[in-house]
């Protein structure tokens, strides 16, 4: 096992598998290996997350770089007054369309590992798909499938390289009144982009906001679906057993039955028999 294969194993493993690969390079006289191994630090449920649908999802991966890339030339052909909001409304669509396959994927091996499933965690996991989209730097780090934090983007994206960063939430910016001449410099290309990601933005959170309402919705739906299946389930059980008993007893009276209808025909039979020997006796009288 390497250094990176630690990455790639389940959470609670980690740490003492650091411990022992540390261990067997200082046995085998690497000890700047094994200090750089024991220096190692174990990644956050948020970024453990990432790390395995990056190893375990390569094409949903390739295909979440993909969608970046677009939504970026996207970004870039509005600001130099080449695009329209229409196609960078439906780059945004498709990058995030692809962090959400992603995010389901991290979902199910969060519930699988019986890890944390918050939704601070999830949104986490998100942001940082949201940077390697976005973000050459933080892509090469999410690429390697070996983050120990997760990462959030930084920047406008606005044909821009940002830069990546840990994941904290944006401090709100005070507006401020409109100068004369403001209208103008709204119609330059670059406030046009500046607007449409804004736009952009403000759909995807709603979006956002809207599916996770709906997901809830359906996870109460279901929960209710299977407590009413559970209880029919219940019932037919007890059902079960009540006819189980009934047939039980109904079985024990037909033994009962079968035996007292076998006593009285060898009862009948040794009667007939009777009556025939004191017949043959009258007879020969």
């Amino acid at each position: 096992m390497g250094p990176d294969d630690l990455y790639g194993l389940p959470l609670d493993r980690f740490v003492p598998e650091r411990g022992a690969l540390a261990k067997a390079l200082r046995a085998a006289g690497g000890r700047e290996d094994a200090a750089r191994v024991a220096g190692m630090r174990k990644p956050s449920v948020a970024a453990w997350a990432v790390n395995q649908v990056v190893r375990t999802q390569r094409r949903a991966v390739e295909t979440l770089f993909s969608a970046g890339d677009a939504l970026r030339e996207a970004q870039a052909k509005l600001l130099a007054g080449r695009g329209d909001a229409r196609a960078l409304r439906a780059a945004g669509e498709r990058e995030r369309a692809a962090v959400e396959r992603l995010v389901d994927a991290a979902r199910g091996l969060l519930t699988s590992h019986g890890l944390n499933l918050s939704g601070a965690v999830i949104d986490r996991v998100a942001d940082t798909l949201h940077a390697a989209a976005l973000d050459e730097d933080a892509r090469e780090q999410v690429r390697e499938g070996r983050l120990e934090r997760e990462l959030r983007h930084v920047g406008l994206g606005l044909g821009e390289s940002g830069r990546s960063a840990p994941a904290t939430p944006p401090r709100a910016s005070k507006s401020k009144p409109r100068a004369p001449g403001s209208a103008d410099r709204e119609s330059t290309p670059t406030a046009r982009a500046e607007h449409a990601q804004h736009t952009l933005v403000t759909q995807q959170r709603a979006e956002s906001e809207r599916a996770k309402r709906e997901q809830a919705a359906a996870r109460k739906a279901a929960r209710t679906a299977e407590a009413s299946a559970r209880r029919r389930v219940e019932r037919a059980g007890h059902a079960l057993r009540a006819a189980q008993e009934r047939r039980e007893r109904a079985a024990h009276a037909l033994d009962a039955a079968d035996q007292a209808l076998a006593a009285a025909r060898a009862e009948a039979d040794a009667a007939a028999e009777l009556q025939r020997r004191a017949r043959a006796d009258l007879d020969n009288a």
